[in-house]
């Protein structure tokens, strides 16, 4: 997945680029506009070996600890659901089955 920041580099690289690339179809020969679309894509690879490739350091162990027990001091006091809070459904008791369910062949007793 690309970050928000990837794509506002992107964006503001290839906007100059296609201006650039305009530019020198319209003045130049098209020699010229090759040339300077190969150099802008071993660049824009260099550009994305560089920043994407480089493992990014580690976070310090501290914050991941208290991030954890943090988490676990927030999960261990959750409110209970009251059953007979209003608009709530009562939940079905056993009792007698459906009338549907004693009726034909199979006929509960």
């Amino acid at each position: 997945m690309i970050s928000r920041t990837t794509r506002a580099r992107w964006a503001l690289l290839t906007g100059p680029l296609l201006l650039l690339v305009g530019f020198l179809l319209a003045q130049s020969g098209l020699g010229t506009a090759v040339t300077v679309l190969a150099t802008t894509a071993a660049v824009a690879l260099l550009h994305h070996a560089l920043l994407h490739l480089a493992p990014p350091p580690p976070p310090p162990t501290g914050r991941i600890r208290t991030a954890i027990r943090d988490r676990a001091l927030r999960t261990a006091y959750l409110p209970q659901r009251d059953p007979d809070a209003a608009g709530r459904p009562r939940p079905r008791a056993p009792g007698r089955p459906h009338r549907t369910a004693t009726r034909g062949h199979f006929a509960l007793s």
